[in-house]
């Protein structure tokens, strides 16, 4: 199965790239759109995503890997609404800001701005490589064994 790439939003005054890579891991939780949680129930083990600081920044600021797929959100009692655990795997060199993206006619059709409201969103694998081409970042070998791309 191909792995999938995924854009993960978070605001870095709740939760920033820098905390999660002092945690190791965490449960992405608080998703409550039914289109977010989708994506999220779609990840599998091993697919990367970009984290994105929205709000303060507005930039992907790192890649993140799914180590654990969908599980029910431990922070509510309604089973409708999942977590996946993620992990750090590097810091982009240069963030990415979401003016450099929508200037670039490459991500034209990017789900960050087409569907901006949304926490959680899928993206190309073109979409990928080209925002990690951006930040002048690379990918480090990987525990699963999974390809880049």
């Amino acid at each position: 199965m191909a792995q999938a790439h995924w854009l993960m939003k978070s605001e870095p005054f709740k939760y920033p790239f820098e905390r999660l890579v002092r945690d190791g891991s965490t449960h992405w939780d608080g998703v409550r759109n039914y289109e977010a949680r989708n994506n999220l129930a779609a990840m599998k083990q091993g697919d990367l995503a970009l984290f994105y600081h929205s709000n303060e920044g507005k930039e992907v600021v790192g890649v993140v890997e799914i180590v654990k797929e969908s599980y029910p959100d431990p922070t509510t009692d309604d089973e409708r609404w999942v977590v996946v655990d993620v992990a750090p795997l590097v810091a982009f060199r240069e963030p990415v800001s979401l003016g450099t993206i929508k200037a670039d006619p490459a991500l034209s059709e990017i789900a960050l701005v087409r569907r901006g409201r949304l926490s959680v969103v899928p993206l190309t694998p073109a979409e990928f490589r080209h925002i990690l081409a951006l930040g002048k970042t690379k990918l480090p070998p990987r525990r699963s064994g999974r390809s880049a791309s």
